[in-house]
Parts: C-alpha cells; structure tokens; sequence
C-alpha cells in the first residue's frame, strides 16, 4: 500500500455523498429517546445539530430499530411509525442545515432482548440463551424463540420498511449494523446458529439472513448509499483459527460484491490489534477490497491520519471523543486541548 497524501480535513466525495472532510461521528447509542414510542427528542436533535454545525464530514446515527422486537433497552428509538419518523426528520434537516450528511444505523438485538421491553420473549436464529444482563433492565437475558421460515421473512420485510422510512425521514444513506453478537450477527456466527434449514450449517447458509436484508433494502435505497458494519470474532472464541479467520473474510467480501455493497464500517475494539498475519482487521480486508472503508477503534488523529495516508482507510470514525467534545473538528483544527472522556459524566448528559 503506497502513500496517497491525502488529509483527514480535506473534502471527499464517497459515491454519492459530498463529505467536507473525512472526519465520522461514530454510531453512539445514548438510550435517551422517548421510551414511550420510540421517538427522538428535541434535546437530540440539537445534540446532532451540534455536531453538524462543528463541521463533521458524516453522521452515523445511534442505533435504530427496524420494529419493536429489536430493541434492546429502555430510550432507543425506530424507524417504524409514522411519529418516530417525523421526529427524525428534526434531525435530518437540522444536520442538513449545516451542510452536514447523516446515516440512520438500523439495529436489531435478536436474543439481547427482554419480554419486558418488547412484550414477547426475544427472537433468534436457535434458542441459545446469552450469558449476561440486560442493559438498564439488569435482568438476565431470556433464552430466546428459535425464528421460523415466516419470522425471519418479516423481520427482512421491516428492514426493507425501515429503509424506506430513512429515506422519507431525510437520511442520507443507511448502515445495516451486522456487528458485535446483535440478530444478524447471531446468524452468522455458528455458536450461536444452530439451524439445519437454509439460513445454518455452513458459513454461506449463515451468511443468507445478511444477504435476504441487503437485497430487501436495496429495493427502497441506491445500494451506494448502504454501509455495513461488520466485526471480527472475538480472541477468545476457540473455532476462530487461522483458517476461519480467512474463509470468513472471504466469504463476507465476497457477499459485499455479489450484493454491489461499496461502503464497509469493519468494526474492532482497537484499531492497532493485529488480526491475521501481522495486519489488523482494517489493512487484512484492504489487501482485498478496492472500494470505501470506514476505520474505527479507538483512533488518535495521528492513527487515523496515518491509516488514511497509507491508503487502508478512506473516512476515519470517532466515538468517545464526539461525547465529550461536541465540537471536536474545531478543536483539532484550531489546536485546542480536548475534554477527556469520562464514563461517569458523559454517559448521563447530551452536551
């Protein structure tokens, strides 16, 4: 990979999108919508005018559920009623007020639910019980309904219904969050898929929930428009070998250009961990991807700089810093120190 010499501030043009720099505002979950219907509020439209207005390239928005059944705590909003998508529409069009462009990320939890939030016991390819407690419930999670043949067509529909909706709501694009153990991922991942119909048993079998979703959305949004964000595996996870590592990579990019998907968001705790064979997540996939990456994993500016000026990513995400700096391009443009993140502080506030 050759140096490009290419500036994290300087504009880029990413298929159909008009960046002013290549500075992204991570997806940042705050659980402050109304828990009531699931819409935005006033104070969060102005928490993402606020980073518009700071001169950010692109906003990935929290993560948005696609229909009830994919939330997995209390405050997150959706895309499937006629009130959640107006109030989006405050967003958009503040963000776009200030020239700004703005990405809904749609968000299903499958088995990190709760009946308590969505009314019924959580959904998922297998009825695999996950280890741990629901966020803000604090209750263990349940094991989950195993989907059928006709659950799994309707959450691909409300996909499809939850693109549509982004576009009516002013969105410049969307993000399928397939990342981080969520329902697409659980799919994918066979510890926790343990069909033997056509959506488990081999890696192309699991990858079919990912590929029916792509396809569906892309009936309702230009396909350059789409990003996916996808994760590693973790370490830990012992049918992760050299070999998995290899055949899954493969298989995830070769879906990507089968589906005509040009936008990827790989996602990984940190950035600098090496992956496969020397190279992290991000340099592994550029060895054989051509087309956009979007870097993240708890980047510096000089990481992120340097990452781009060696040609292995083209926009660099920021998540923790945008909490606590609102106005963090200014700051790094004008040389100023920035506020230090502080899990107890910035968790319960806006600003």
């Amino acid at each position: 990979m050759s140096k490009i010499n290419l500036n994290l501030f300087q504009p880029a043009t990413i298929n159909q999108w008009k960046l002013r720099n290549r500075i992204v505002m991570a997806p940042l979950t705050r659980g402050f919508a109304s828990d009531a219907d699931g819409t935005v509020t006033d104070e969060i439209a102005a928490y993402y005018e606020q980073r518009a207005r700071d001169g950010v390239g692109l906003i990935i928005t929290e993560g948005i559920n696609p229909m009830l059944s994919g939330k997995g705590t209390y405050g997150v909003s959706g895309l499937y009623t006629d009130a959640q998508t107006s109030s989006w529409k405050k967003v958009t069009e503040a963000v776009h007020r200030h020239g700004g462009t703005i990405i809904a990320q749609l968000w299903h939890v499958g088995r990190l639910s709760h009946s308590d939030l969505i009314g019924r016991k959580p959904q998922a390819p297998s009825a695999i019980q996950a280890e741990g407690k629901v966020h803000k419930l604090h209750k263990p999670y349940e094991c989950p309904q195993a989907m059928t043949q006709g659950e799994i067509e309707n959450v691909v529909y409300h996909f499809q219904m939850a693109a549509r909706t982004a576009v009516l709501a002013g969105f410049d694009g969307i993000e399928l969050h397939a990342a981080h153990g969520y329902l697409i991922d659980q799919f994918i991942n066979e510890r926790t898929n343990k069909r033997t119909d056509q959506y488990g048993g081999g890696l192309q079998e699991r990858l079919r929930f990912l590929r029916e979703i792509i396809e569906a959305v892309k009936k309702e949004i230009s396909v350059e428009r789409i990003s996916i964000r996808f994760s590693e595996k973790k370490d830990d996870d012992p049918s992760y070998s050299w070999a998995s590592r290899v055949e899954t990579l493969h298989a995830y990019l070769a879906l990507f250009r089968e589906t005509g998907i040009t936008i990827l968001h790989p996602s990984t705790e940190s950035y600098a961990s090496v992956w496969l064979d020397g190279l992290n997540f991000h340099q592994a996939i550029r060895t054989q991807w051509e087309h956009m990456i979007i870097g993240v994993g708890n980047l510096s500016l000089e990481r992120a700089e340097e990452a781009i000026n060696d040609g292995v990513i083209d926009l660099a995400a920021f998540g923790r810093p945008f909490i606590a700096n609102p106005d963090l391009v200014q700051r790094w443009t004008t040389g100023l120190p920035l506020t230090t993140y502080d899990a107890t502080r910035h968790l319960s506030v806006l600003k």
